[in-house]
């Protein structure tokens, strides 16, 4: 099978840790013989405009190869504010790009907005088309952004969807009216790098001191993963000889290193920045629990990441989350955000945390090789419209 995919979120030299989830996916595909190309539009804004974040995406490549796949990326205007006029101008570049390079035997968007916006275009080429969420490209859309009619009317023009976690399968199904449409295809978890380790180990690889627990936090410092509550959680249950780690980068990076600062807990907690996957296979080892605080969610890689190592968890309930931690309701699912109660949760883990081989059972069915099992079985029948 030959599947090109548009996506906005890809890995690339600038930002290189971002979107491994999907790069990994792909990859697998290839490892399966299928064909791959990946067209990642990416924005250019006009002059004065163009700061910040805008120059890093100006050093990605136009074209690249990566670990056996040819990732394209045209640019496109992007005016900040116009999100529609931005889709179809990411749409058109993106397709003419795909396009222009042979028809493939199914486009699928991997990421949901704005790569949707294709399918009316593939609809008319007679091209089968799938839309795949992963979380924030579904609901945030849907909500904040309040693209919702838009968004459905697009999947309902594909005809076919599939996302990370079955709640957000359920939300697109809802969104376009369809129930039962969607496909669960969820994301794998490779269990040669992420497996139980003594936590001595990963101490020692990370130049740590083995004396006392240590709370993970790994993710993007963002206002949905809510980072700052992470930080009241673990000053309300950590015992005094407890650490914090942030694991990973954001805009509320400056905040927490202010508060960190202002009330003088430089010496329990640290903020490291992003690391690549092998690093953090070694702060899950270093851990006692990683404590995950998110308002939304599709299914974290970090939850399946620390299970599969056999860390405990201590998270909010937020969409996919749910699905992993459900047998641990109570314990390391919490389904409010109150940080004095989610504090003796973790008071209680770090207590008495779970038997690793236990936690790692419980997510040893998500295999890569059963996720793309998955997906084959999803393009497959989108190609043949027997879905």
């Amino acid at each position: 099978m030959n599947v090109g995919v548009l996506t906005s979120l890809y890995p690339g030299p600038p930002r290189p840790f971002e979107g491994v989830f999907a790069e990994r996916r792909w990859t697998g595909m290839v490892g399966r013989g299928h064909g791959v190309r990946v067209v990642q539009p990416l924005p250019h804004t006009p002059g004065p405009l163009a700061r910040g974040r805008w120059k890093e995406i100006a050093g990605f490549p136009r074209s690249e190869e990566r670990k056996g796949i040819v990732v394209r990326r045209p640019r496109y205007w992007h005016w900040p504010g116009r999100d529609l006029a931005n889709q179809r101008r990411f749409v058109k570049a993106g397709l003419a790009q795909l396009l222009g390079e042979g028809t493939p035997d199914v486009v699928v968007a991997d990421y949901a907005w704005p790569a949707a916006g294709a399918a009316h275009p593939l609809a008319k080429a007679g091209v089968p088309f799938v839309v795949n969420g992963r979380g924030s490209d579904v609901l945030q859309v849907a909500g904040e952004a309040g693209l919702g009619d838009e968004l459905a009317a697009l999947l309902r023009t594909a005809g076919n969807w599939c996302a990370v976690s079955q709640d957000l399968v359920d939300a697109m199904d809802r969104l376009a009216g369809v129930p039962g449409r969607g496909y669960l295809v969820p994301n794998g978890v490779d269990f040669e790098l992420f497996r139980p380790r003594p936590k001595e180990e990963g101490r020692r690889r990370l130049g740590l001191s083995p004396a006392g627990p240590l709370v993970l936090v790994a993710g993007h410092l963002i206002e949905r993963k809510d980072p700052l509550l992470a930080l009241e959680v673990f000053l309300a249950g950590a015992p005094p000889a407890a650490q914090l780690v942030f694991v990973g980068r954001g805009p509320l990076g400056t905040e927490l290193a202010r508060q960190v600062k202002a009330r003088s807990l430089g010496d329990k907690v640290q903020l490291v920045g992003e690391v690549e996957p092998g690093g953090l296979a070694d702060w899950y080892a270093a851990c006692d629990v990683l404590l995950l605080t998110s308002k939304r969610e599709g299914r974290p890689n970090v939850v399946l990441e620390a299970l599969a190592s056999g860390r405990a968890v201590l998270a909010t309930a937020a969409g996919g989350t749910a699905e992993l931690l459900a047998p641990h309701l109570g314990r390391m699912l919490a389904t409010h955000r109150d940080p004095v109660r989610l504090g003796a949760m973790l008071a209680d883990l770090l207590e008495d945390p779970p038997e690793p081989s236990v936690l790692r059972e419980g997510v040893q069915h998500l295999s890569w090789d059963h996720s793309l099992e998955t997906l084959e079985r999803c393009l497959e029948q989108a190609r043949e419209g027997t879905r």
